[in-house]
């Protein structure tokens, strides 16, 4: 069993121990792969600089590497007098390698481990997400494409207001998960600087090469004061999951919008059986779950954010352990807003659309304004025009176009149902699938690397 890496011989009280380990020892499996990254480029840094030996770096590297074979297998466990993946994977390594297991930890601290491991996480789950939010948006717009001429009611208030189109309401939540995904590689971005090397807050009188290390794990900047690293914790969290928020938030409304228009009452839409469940006791049900729970789970993830905001947000400079309960919520928040947009994107492909049904439930009222600003397009004065028509809808005298997709293609600035510049959505979709590629494969060629490199020099 690995000593805590605070360890100095005294024993302490079993239920302080397990106060302040928490979940931690649970949580940190999921940050296994990272710490081990995390080791290797410090390895070959501190090798590189004469810190330590070469044979010590190659042993390093072998025991590293068997480390994370055991846990890619599912046979590694922390316990919780191990406290944290630091002491485990340490520990792990010491048993496999010996004496230069011990000297890795040379000039880091468990404060600059976490939140490298944290930052990896973070950048990773982030483009997971990303990739899962654009892979909803060319689901909405392969609706709006191949739907773009039926017509909808258009509501505001929860009110028919004007005429709209499948088209429409598909390519808008399309656009807006977009415009969420930007955020999502904004934070990613803003995940992208090395705290590795800062150590305890402080810097190390050691020669290390930060630059060397960051390069090494696939950062393209290094946070460069030591303090500032330690004060700065929360915050790329916090952007993180203000990122995912935003996603979730869109989530929510195109599942409201949804459960909406799949029921009875509506059913311009009608959901595929392989996403709706049943219920224990009406045979006839066919329940849209994961609607609802799409909406209660945005919520959860703004959950997440607050508490990374509570904890980390009214603190003084430098390290402090309440810092260890921002890790939780990255932890859980970035693979839920992953989780989401994939049963939304799930949920879209499937949808069949009901067009008889979205056409005739337009109501004559609903085009009180087509009306209007057909007579002001006649040189009818708008103000006229508007109390006018607001007579006839009052007196039951508007009459109801017969020709829907006229009334759809007069609507012909960009945007709108009869030009909805579908091909320019998609152009930006491609924009930004573009940028996260890039990202992933120069973080995973960095990744992939160290461990070939760890291989070659075990062999």
């Amino acid at each position: 069993m690995a000593r805590r890496l605070w360890d100095k011989g005294e024993a302490l009280h079993p239920e302080i121990l397990a106060y302040t380990v928490g979940d931690d020892h649970v949580l940190d499996l999921e940050l296994v792969e990272e710490d081990v990254w995390g080791s290797l480029a410090h390895a070959r840094m501190l090798a590189e600089r004469g810190i330590i030996s070469a044979d010590d770096r190659r042993a390093i590297g072998r025991g590293l590497l068997e480390v994370l074979a055991l846990h890619r297998r599912g046979e590694l466990r922390i316990s919780p007098e191990e406290e944290d993946v630091h002491t485990a994977v340490e520990g792990r390594l010491a048993e496999l390698v010996g004496e230069p297991g011990r000297r890795l930890h040379t000039g880091r601290s468990r404060n600059d481990q976490v939140l490298v491991d944290v930052r990896l996480f973070a950048r990773r789950r982030l483009l997971d997400a990303a990739d899962a939010g654009l892979a909803l948006a060319r689901a909405l717009l392969d609706l709006a494409r191949d739907h773009e001429a039926v017509v909808m009611p258009g509501y505001t208030h929860m009110r028919q207001a004007m005429p709209s189109s499948v088209g429409l309401w598909a390519g808008g939540h399309a656009e807006c998960v977009a415009d969420s995904v930007e955020a999502l590689l904004e934070a990613y971005r803003a995940c992208d600087r090395c705290p590795l090397g800062s150590a305890a807050g402080f810097g190390v009188p050691l020669p290390l090469d930060r630059r060397r290390a960051a390069a090494l794990l696939g950062f393209s900047r290094l946070q460069v004061n030591a303090q500032a690293v330690q004060s700065s914790r929360g915050k790329p969290e916090a952007q993180a999951l203000f990122a995912a928020v935003l996603l979730g938030n869109d989530l929510a409304r195109l599942a409201w919008d949804l459960q909406l228009y799949t029921g009875p009452e509506l059913g311009f839409f009608r959901l595929a059986p392989d996403v709706a469940t049943g219920s224990s006791i009406m045979p006839q049900k066919r329940n849209p779950d994961v609607l609802e729970l799409t909406r209660a789970q945005s919520g959860v993830l703004h959950s997440h954010l607050e508490r990374v905001l509570l904890v980390a947000g009214k603190l003084p400079s430098s390290y402090h352990r309440d810092y260890q309960l921002t890790k939780e919520p990255v932890l859980k928040g970035l693979r839920l807003a992953r989780a989401m947009a994939r049963a939304m994107e799930l949920t879209v492909s499937g949808l069949d659309v009901e067009r008889e049904r979205a056409e005739a439930a337009v109501a004559t009222e609903a085009f009180a304004t087509h009306r209007a600003l057909e007579l002001a397009a006649q040189g009818v004065p708008f103000r006229d025009a508007y109390r006018q028509v607001g007579d006839e809808v009052a007196h039951g005298r508007l009459a109801r176009p017969t020709d829907l997709d006229a009334v759809r293609r007069a609507y012909a600035s960009e945007g709108s149902p009869g030009d909805l510049r579908l091909d320019d959505a998609a152009g930006r979709l491609a924009e930004l699938e573009a940028q996260a590629r890039g990202a992933r494969g120069a973080l995973e060629g960095c990744l992939a690397a160290l461990e070939r490199e760890a291989a070659g020099g075990a062999a």
